[in-house]
């Protein structure tokens, strides 16, 4: 693929192929059980459903290290593919809903695949709504596969930890993916600290979105025409999952090689020797 996106006209060709592997990763923050019901009410036929909290996410430590949503280990992001029948053979399509607060979640399981080494891997530009749009059937069974056999092939250059966003060399671009007002720390929804981590950027990843549908090449190119000189660019949201919309948009944008800081910001905040900026960049 020359794209990290596809859409509903060519899942509507496609879905069916038994190379194809159909994912649903609707979620709401909000509402964790939200996604579930979503799926359970209806889903593209044969896709198989995945959960932020559950499937996605290892367990939150009481120390609070790892954030939010801490990213799984290989071997349980193994587990989790081979029991949904995904082989390395297989080319997944993920969707969420980009009008119930979702958009990023897709991106985030695209981004999973990528770094386990998988990259027959595509999303669904539009979600749910775009498929329903284009005349896509919809049922309410849930599918089940035959365990499949993935086999895990990491590349540990696409992520970061705290020490290393610390330590970042001159010249790195860090980007803060959060809406204007978290990265400013005028308000804090979610974590138990307001602001941002000196040094970076604002990109709210909403914007590169229009209408539920990720935006064009050239548009996302000009969002992050800052960061577009070869240089390492390190990508951080709230706990790890909407920071994949910018991820996603840059390569859309043509800019390769960002790396995840996977803890985000709620991991930052973990230990309370590392600073913390407010106000603007």
């Amino acid at each position: 693929m020359t794209t990290p996106l596809v859409d509903s006209n060519w899942l509507l060709a496609h879905y069916g192929d038994s190379n194809i592997r159909v994912v649903d990763a609707r979620f709401i923050l909000t509402k964790p059980e939200a996604g579930r019901a979503a799926f359970e009410g209806g889903h593209i036929p044969g896709a198989v459903f995945v959960d932020l909290e559950h499937d996605l996410s290892a367990g939150v430590r009481a120390d609070r290290v790892g954030g939010r949503h801490p990213l799984p280990s290989v071997a349980q992001l193994e587990a989790l593919f081979s029991r949904l029948g995904i082989s390395n053979e297989h080319h997944v399509v993920a969707y969420d809903d980009p009008g119930t607060g979702g958009g990023f979640y897709a991106p985030h399981l695209w981004w999973m695949l990528r770094y386990m080494g998988h990259d027959k891997v595509s999303v669904l530009d539009g979600g749910f709504p775009a498929w329903v749009a284009s005349g896509g059937a919809i049922e309410t069974d849930a599918r089940s596969y035959e365990a499949a056999v993935f086999h895990a092939r990491p590349r540990p250059e696409m992520l970061v930890d705290a020490d290393y966003v610390q330590g970042r060399r001159a010249g790195a671009v860090l980007v803060d993916s959060r809406a204007g007002e978290r990265f400013r720390g005028e308000v804090e929804p979610l974590d138990w600290k307001a602001g941002h981590i000196p040094g970076a950027i604002n990109r709210n990843w909403a914007e590169g979105m229009q209408d539920g549908r990720w935006k064009a090449a050239e548009a996302q190119a000009e969002r992050f025409e800052s960061v577009r000189n070869g240089g390492e660019v390190i990508v951080y949201c709230g706990s790890g999952v909407s920071a994949a919309g910018n991820l996603i948009a840059l390569e859309i944008a043509g800019v390769h090689g960002a790396k995840l800081y996977a803890g985000s910001w709620s991991d930052w905040i973990s230990d309370d020797s590392r600073p913390v900026a407010t106000g603007g960049e």
